[in-house]
């Protein structure tokens, strides 16, 4: 068995790497692989409680929130995809489609 300090200490160092790589990239790909990181580290962490609580609570609400960064994934894919169609970039900084 795990400790929940052990867990709690990587699930931080995951979210904290999903963070970094989510604020300083300028690629739009890097943020959402920092995004779906940062999801992730959360699970680790309600799986961790779910366990240490001997509750399986954590555990079904961390299957929704896979569920919820599948679609983000698609939906946020999609939508660079078609900017990029257009732009054909994928740096944040010329997306300044809805500036006025």
């Amino acid at each position: 068995m795990v400790p929940l300090t052990h867990v709690i200490i990587f699930s931080f160092i995951i979210f904290a790497i999903g963070m970094f790589g989510a604020l300083s990239r300028r690629n739009v790909f890097i943020v959402l692989m920092g995004i779906e990181l940062m999801l992730n580290a959360v699970n680790i962490a309600l799986v961790g409680f779910s366990s240490y609580l001997s509750n399986v609570a954590g555990q079904i609400f961390a299957i929704f929130v896979i569920t919820v960064a599948a679609g983000e994934a698609a939906v946020g894919l999609a939508i660079v995809v078609a900017i990029f169609r257009n732009r054909f970039t994928v740096n944040i900084d010329s997306f300044n489609l809805l500036k006025w």
